[in-house]
């Protein structure tokens, strides 16, 4: 079970974007790398063909490495927190904040 999921809003902690907080458009878990939402945006040059006789520049998102990214847990204040797996009793696995006294995610 991956730690980071699609439709959860992450902060970026380092490189360029540092600070920037979107939602995860993708997962990848055998990269480790996720798309969020407006950050990371590049370029691809596209050469003109019947579809598109101009060519130009395509805006695509660039995959960042998971470790980079914290989870938002408090949307107001902006809190981050890693992610941890505790089993329920059922059995089942739930992803808990850990820096919020293990509080449970969604």
């Amino acid at each position: 079970m991956a730690r980071i999921h699609k439709d959860d809003t992450v902060k970026v902690m380092t490189g360029r974007n540092k600070g920037t907080t979107g939602k995860v458009l993708a997962v990848d878990t055998k990269k480790a790398t996720v798309l969020i939402e407006g950050v990371g945006v590049g370029h691809r040059h596209v050469r003109p063909s019947q579809v598109n006789p101009r060519g130009g520049k395509k805006d695509i998102h660039v995959p960042m490495d998971i470790s980079k990214v914290a989870l938002v847990v408090d949307e107001k204040t902006g809190k981050t927190s890693r992610v941890g797996l505790v089993k329920n009793t059922e059995g089942s696995k739930t992803r808990v904040a850990r820096q919020v006294n293990n509080k449970e995610i969604k």
